[in-house]
């Protein structure tokens, strides 16, 4: 009797794992990785709007690195392209203008329903339950984004 409640406990587990395993992908990243919302879940996430044709969104590019690389431990910050542009044409602007975040392909009006900002370059952060906290429109430097991650850690 035993042995067919722990048969009956590791096929349950086995099917749950299969079933989660064979769930879609909701978000893809241009460097090839997938995933779901809730991998974002318990870090703050930031999702910067950019465009080649936007100099300020250039001229911010790095201080969005930078910032990342000193809060990569509780941020992930994602780049999306506003113009949804992918493959070649994507690559080819993440080198020439130095995008070294990860890159969202997914559009973040698919995964949160938000309508696309009027203006760039735009910021917006998610706190660690995955609820918006914050939109910021216009360049943003890394004190700025110290400063914005602060001020919501306290709400």
């Amino acid at each position: 009797m035993n042995f067919l409640k722990l048969a009956n406990k590791k096929f349950l587990i086995f099917l749950l794992f299969i079933i989660y395993g064979c769930s879609e992908s909701e978000y893809y990243l241009f460097d090839g990785r997938e995933g779901r919302l809730e991998d974002f879940n318990g870090k703050w996430l930031i999702i910067n709007y950019w465009a080649d044709w936007c100099p300020p969104c250039i001229k911010e590019m790095p201080e969005l690195s930078a910032f990342y690389e000193s809060n990569k431990d509780e941020v992930l910050v994602l780049a999306f392209n506003f113009d949804e542009l992918e493959g070649s044409e994507l690559k080819e602007q993440i080198l020439r203008f130095k995008v070294e975040i990860p890159s969202l392909l997914t559009n973040p009006k698919e995964l949160y329903g938000w309508q696309p900002p009027e203006n760039l370059p735009a910021t917006y952060l998610i706190g660690p339950q995955g609820i918006l906290r914050e939109s910021v429109i216009g360049p943003q430097t890394q004190e700025s984004l110290e400063k914005l991650l602060e001020k919501n850690k306290r709400l």
